[in-house]
């Protein structure tokens, strides 16, 4: 009977940390591109201990003006997991629930799915307590910049009076 109970709560176990990594690989490749940056910047943070994952998503929205160009953004939370920075194989990491999550949002544009360069790509993350509304003001204003050219290339779409 115990061995039984101890099959079940290594599945269920198994089950629920799986759970972490599905809720990132349900995003669309796009979004995802975003979330590794953010990824990227939290866990490089010499005062991180833990490894971070994505968590949920709280807003997104992609702008499509054409010729394979979208303008992203994506507001998400990350949650420090169990495993240790630096873990490479994250399949059984569970989340924690004693931290607070980090609270991110990443602006970028892409050409063709990659992320360009120009504008420069932005990522704003904090821990959820400490974020303010003039912090959620900046991040508003920073996105709008990287997609200010939004509108240049509808010129081309022109046909003229012919």
């Amino acid at each position: 009977m115990a061995a039984v109970l101890l099959w079940l709560f290594s599945l269920g176990a198994l089950l629920y940390s799986s759970g972490a990594q599905k809720n990132y690989d349900d995003l669309p490749e796009t979004y995802r591109k975003g979330v590794d940056l953010a990824l990227k910047m939290v866990n490089s943070l010499s005062s991180v201990q833990h490894h971070f994952l994505f968590y949920k998503s709280v807003e997104k929205s992609a702008t499509e003006p054409g010729f394979d160009v979208s303008y992203i953004l994506h507001h998400f939370l990350l949650r420090a997991t169990r495993c240790q920075k630096g873990t490479v194989e994250t399949a059984g990491c569970q989340f924690r629930d004693d931290r607070p999550p980090i609270d991110c949002t990443v602006c970028y544009k892409t050409y063709r799915g990659e992320i360009e360069p120009e504008p420069k790509p932005y990522v704003h993350c904090i821990q959820k307590p400490a974020l303010t509304l003039g912090m959620m003001n900046s991040r508003r204003m920073q996105c709008s910049a990287v997609g200010c050219n939004s509108g240049a290339i509808t010129l081309l779409s022109s046909i003229g009076n012919e």
